[in-house]
């Protein structure tokens, strides 16, 4: 390979590979999947009951990417059958390439 399609390979991975979704189960058994396009993203605790599946770390958006940022918690959350994620704390942290969002929160599913 030349050196272009190296420079390419390389700032594609840096640009592409930078924003992530990590979720640690903290619950005992399954559940069956849910539809992403129905988890509730939350800024507050639900008056509903509801058992917490997992805490949620994401880190690597574009400040202007929320809606970004909010489909893939959805997507990761469903998995584990989340009905709603509560993000606990959100914020912007020096990147790479300037600013990034980071947030923090729980996947939940109600009784």
């Amino acid at each position: 390979m030349n050196t272009k399609n190296i420079i390419v390979i390389l700032l594609f991975l840096v640009l592409v590979g930078c924003a992530s979704v990590d979720i640690t189960k903290t619950t005992k058994g399954f559940y069956d999947k849910t539809d992403p396009n129905e988890v509730e993203i939350l800024k507050t605790r639900p008056d509903k009951p509801y058992v917490e599946l997992g805490t949620i770390t994401v880190t690597g958006f574009n400040p202007k990417e929320s809606a970004k940022m909010h489909n893939a918690i959805r997507t990761k959350s469903a998995a584990l059958g989340a009905n709603a994620v509560i993000l606990t704390e959100e914020g912007l942290i020096q990147g790479f390439w300037g600013l990034d969002r980071w947030a923090t929160g729980v996947a939940i599913r109600y009784k």
